[in-house]
C-alpha cells in the first residue's frame, strides 16, 4: 500500500504559517507534493467543487470559519477526503472536538517539525483508506444480514428502528419502511418464555465512551429507564434486559399479527471509533453467528487492516490501563518504539505489494518475542510500538529488545526472495520517562531516533538529555531553513599543495554558517542536521554553484588556474537531478570542467554500484575530476577502484595524525603505493606538523593539506596565498626536475 502524498490543500490565512509548512512538506516528502494553498473556507469550498486533493490541512481560525464550523464546512464540500486540523496552542480541547466529528488528526502550532507533519499527513491518508474499506465492508455486511436466516434489528441511540433485515421483517411482520423511526418495544415485542412479562430494551443510550475499548461494553453503559430499573435489594429480572452483549434462550416474539415465535435473542452497543455509543443491533436465533459478527466489526475498528495488529487507537488505551495496574501493583510498564531500517529501498525496488507483505512477516516475528499480556502494535507505514506490562526491572526490556533485534533480522523467505532488513528500536520505562500513554511513546519515538543516529540495529534507553538534543536539533534546523535566504552561509578555502614543487595545486571548498544569535555553528553540528531534513540538497547546490562562481573569478582576475573540490553527499549523488544540475552550474558559470574536483566517500561509491559507475563515467566524460575522500574508513573494493573512473584517493586524516608514533604509518605508506600502482594521485589530509609532513615526502606522497600549510581561509586571503604560488616550507624541486 502506497500513502505517497500527491496533493495536499492547505486552508490558512497567515500566509507567513503557510510558507513555512510549504517548506516542511518539500523538505520532508521523498517526492513532488503538490501544494496548494487558499486563505479562506469560502476559497478552499470553491477549490474543492473542482479539483480533488488527497488530504486538508486547515486551519480552525479562519476570517469566514472559526472551529468545528470550518471543519464542518469542510466535510460538507469534501466528505470522503482526510482531513488534518491545525490549532494554537492553547485551543486543545477545540482540536478533541474536531477529532470526536471526523477530522483524522490534529497539530499545534509552534510545535510543528517537518517529521511529525508529513507523518500526521500520511496516517491520516493511511486511516482514511482503512476507513473506506471498512464502510464498503459495512454494504457488504448489509447484503450478508439481508441474506442469513437470522432476524437482524438495528436501533439509534434514542431507541427507534434503524434497520430490519429480510429475516427480521418476516418474523415480526414489519417491513423494513415501515418501521424505520418506530419505537424498538413497538416493532420487537418480545416476552420472557417463563414469566411471560414483557422484555423491555432500554429506550435511550448512555453516550459516555467505554472505560476500556478492549473490553465487552458493559450492561451499565447502557442503563434502564429509571422506571425500568430494578431495586436495589431485587435481583434483576428477565425481562428488564439492557443493551448489552448478553445472549438470553426461552423468549417469545410476538408477530405484528399477534402470532407467537420461539426465539434466543442477543443485543450489543454499536461503537463509533472514538468509543461513543452510537446505537444497538438485537439478533433473533441464531446467537453464536451474531456474537462473531460483532466482535469482527469491533476487531476492525481497533487493529490495522493489513497486519491485524492493534492500531494506536487501542495500544494508547492499553498502556493507559497497563500504567493504572503498575501503579497498583508497584511495576513499571515498558514502550519500545520501532522503525525497520532500510525498509523503503524495499518497497521501491520491489513493490509495495512486497513490502506488505515483509511487514506481515515482521509482525509474527515480534509477536513471537513477547508475552500473551504484552501488546504489539502497528503505527503505520514501518512503525511498530510495543507495550510490556508489569516488568520488574527496566533491565527485563532489554532482554527483549535484543531478541526483536534477532528475530527482525533473520532472512524472510517471501515469494522466492529472500529479503533482509533490520531494525531501531527506543526504549521508554514509566514512570521514569512519562507518566502517561502519549509522553511514553513520544520519548521512546526520541530514543528510537538515538539508536538510529548510533549505528542502527540497536535500543537505546530514553534519557532526558535526548529531548534536549531534540530541542536543540529542531533549533538548528529552524535555522537553516532561513540561512540560505538570509545570508548567513558562506565558503572558505583550504589549499592542497604539490608536496615536490610547494605549488598550490587547487583549493578545498568548506561550508561556514554563521547564525545571528549562535554565531559559528561547526559543520559537524548542522550538516547532519541537514541531510536528515533534505535541507543538503539546497544547501548543497548552493555550495557547488558559489565554489565554482570563485574558481572563475581567481581565473578572471589573473590567478594561476586551481582546481575546486567540493564535497558530495550520498543525499546529493542519489539525487536523479544530480547530473543535470552540475552540468548546468558549469555552464552558468563559466568554469572549465577539468577544474572542477567532485569528492565522494567510499560509502557512496559502493552502494548501487551500477548506476553508480554510470553517473561517474558521465561526469568523467565531460572532463570533471573524482576524488575518493576520507580513504581507508570505509570499504573500497579494488576490484571497484580499478573499475571507477577515480582521479585521486585523499588519505583520512585519522591515519595522518599517527603517522610518526604508531603503526598508521605502515597504513599510509601501503595507500600510497597502492595509489601509485593505480595511477592516481594520493593527497592527505590534515597534515599539522614537520615531521607528518617529512613522513608524506620521504614516502613520495603527492600532494597535502591542513592546519600545517593553511587553515580554511575567505576567498580574498585564498586569492593571497595563490598569487605568491608557491608554500616556503615546501622544498623547491630540483634542476633536473
Amino acid at each position: 500500500m502506497s500513502n505517497f502524498i500527491r496533493s495536499l490543500l492547505v486552508v490558512e490565512d497567515n500566509r507567513g504559517d503557510a510558507r513555512l509548512l510549504r517548506e516542511m512538506v518539500n523538505e520532508g516528502s521523498p517526492r513532488s507534493t503538490q501544494f496548494m494553498h487558499v486563505q479562506t473556507m469560502g476559497e478552499a469550498e470553491s477549490h474543492l467543487a473542482l479539483n480533488s486533493v488527497d488530504v486538508i490541512l486547515l486551519d480552525l481560525g479562519l476570517p469566514d470559519a472559526e472551529g468545528l464550523g470550518a471543519l464542518r464546512r469542510a466535510h460538507l464540500a469534501a466528505p470522503s477526503i482526510p482531513l488534518v486540523v491545525l490549532t494554537a496552542w492553547d485551543d486543545e480541547s477545540v482540536a478533541s472536538q474536531a477529532l470526536q466529528e471526523g477530522a483524522q488528526d490534529y497539530l499545534i502550532k509552534g510545535q510543528i517539525e517537518s517529521r511529525g507533519l508529513m507523518r500526521a499527513l500520511r496516517y491520516a491518508v493511511e486511516r482514511k483508506t482503512m476507513e473506506e474499506a471498512l464502510f464498503s465492508e459495512k454494504e457488504r455486511a448489509q447484503v450478508t444480514l439481508s441474506s442469513i436466516a437470522d432476524g437482524v434489528v438495528c436501533a439509534d441511540v434514542q431507541g427507534n428502528i434503524s434497520f430490519l433485515n429480510l429475516a427480521a421483517e418476516k418474523m415480526t411482520g414489519w417491513s423494513w419502511h415501515e418501521a424505520a423511526g418506530q419505537p424498538l418495544t413497538d416493532v420487537l415485542r418480545v416476552v420472557s418464555a417463563v414469566s411471560r412479562e414483557p422484555v423491555v430494551y432500554s429506550k435511550r443510550a448512555s453516550v459516555r465512551p467505554r472505560r476500556s475499548s478492549s473490553l465487552p461494553p458493559q450492561a451499565s453503559e447502557f442503563p434502564l429507564e429509571a422506571s425500568e430499573r430494578p431495586r436495589a435489594s431485587e435481583r434483576p429480572r428477565a425481562s428488564e434486559r439492557p443493551l448489552a452483549a448478553h445472549p438470553v434462550q426461552n423468549s417469545v416474539l410476538i408477530r405484528r399479527d399477534g402470532l407467537e415465535m420461539p426465539i434466543e435473542d442477543s443485543n450489543a452497543l454499536i461503537h463509533n471509533r472514538g468509543g461513543q455509543a452510537i446505537g444497538a443491533v438485537i439478533v433473533f436465533r441464531d446467537v453464536s453467528s451474531s456474537r462473531a459478527m460483532a466482535q469482527q466489526m469491533a476487531h476492525s475498528a481497533q487493529h490495522d487492516f493489513l497486519t491485524s495488529l492493534p492500531n494506536r487507537m487501542l495500544l494508547n488505551d492499553r498502556v493507559t490501563q497497563a500504567i493504572a495496574l503498575a501503579t497498583r501493583h508497584g511495576k513499571k510498564v515498558v514502550v519500545l518504539f520501532l522503525d525497520l531500517d532500510g525498509f523503503k529501498h524495499i518497497n521501491d525496488s520491489l513493490g509495495h505489494s512486497m513490502g506488505d507483505k515483509l511487514l506481515q512477516s515482521v509482525a509474527k516475528r515480534l509477536m513471537g518475542c513477547v508475552r500473551l499480556s504484552d501488546t504489539v502494535s502497528r503505527q503505520g507505514g514501518d512503525e511498530f510500538v510495543v507495550l510490556l506490562s508489569e516488568v520488574e526491572r527496566p533491565e527485563d526490556a532489554a532482554i527483549t529488545a535484543r531478541r526483536m533485534l534477532d528475530a527482525v533480522a533473520g532472512a524472510h523467505y517471501i515469494d522466492q526472495h529472500d529479503l533482509h532488513i533490520s531494525t531501531s528500536i527506543g526504549v521508554s520505562v514509566y514512570p521514569d520517562d512519562g507518566a502517561d500513554a502519549e509522553t511514553l511513546i513520544k520519548n521512546a519515538d526520541t530514543a528510537m531516533y538515538q539508536a538510529k543516529e548510533n549505528g542502527r540495529q540497536s535500543y537505546q534507553f530514553f534519557e532526558q538529555s535526548m529531548n534536549v538534543r531534540a530541542v536543540e536539533r529542531q533549533s538548528i534546523e529552524e535555522g537553516l531553513r532561513r540561512a540560505l535566504e538570509r545570508n548567513e552561509l558562506a565558503l572558505h578555502y583550504q589549499p592542497k599543495i604539490n608536496l615536490r614543487t610547494g605549488e598550490i595545486t587547487g583549493a578545498e571548498a568548506l561550508i561556514r554558517w554563521t547564525h545571528p544569535v549562535r554565531g559559528m555553528v561547526p559543520p559537524a553540528q548542522f550538516i547532519p542536521v541537514a541531510e536528515d531534513c533534505g535541507l543538503i540538497l539546497p544547501i548543497g547546490n548552493w555550495v557547488l554553484r558559489e565554489a565554482c562562481k570563485q574558481a572563475r573569478r581567481w581565473i578572471d582576475a589573473g590567478l594561476p588556474p586551481a582546481t575546486m573540490a567540493v564535497n558530495i553527499s550520498a543525499i546529493q549523488f542519489r539525487d536523479p537531478a544530480f547530473l543535470d544540475g552540475v552540468f548546468t552550474i558549469l555552464e552558468e558559470t563559466g568554469l572549465d570542467p577539468c577544474l572542477l574536483e567532485l569528492e565522494l566517500t567510499e560509502s557512496v561509491l559502493m552502494k548501487q554500484v551500477e548506476s553508480t559507475e554510470t553517473i561517474l563515467l558521465a561526469l568523467r566524460a565531460h572532463g570533471i575530476q573524482l576524488a575518493i575522500d576520507d580513504f581507508g574508513t570505509g570499504y573500497s573494493s579494488l576490484s571497484y577502484l580499478r573499475k571507477f573512473p577515480i582521479g585521486s584517493l585523499k588519505i583520512d586524516q585519522s591515519f595522518v595524525r599517527e603517522i610518526t608514533t604508531s603503526h598508521d604509518a605502515s597504513i599510509v605508506d601501503a595507500v600510497i603505493s597502492m595509489g601509485h600502482n593505480l595511477k592516481v594521485a594520493v593527497i592527505a589530509e590534515g597534515v599539522e606538523t614537520q615531521a607528518e609532513l617529512a613522513f608524506l615526502q620521504s614516502h613520495h606522497c603527492d600532494e597535502a593539506q591542513g592546519y600545517f600549510f593553511s587553515r580554511p581561509v575567505p576567498p580574498n586571503e585564498f586569492a593571497k596565498l595563490l598569487g605568491s604560488h608557491r608554500f616556503r616550507t615546501i622544498p623547491p624541486p630540483a634542476a633536473s626536475c
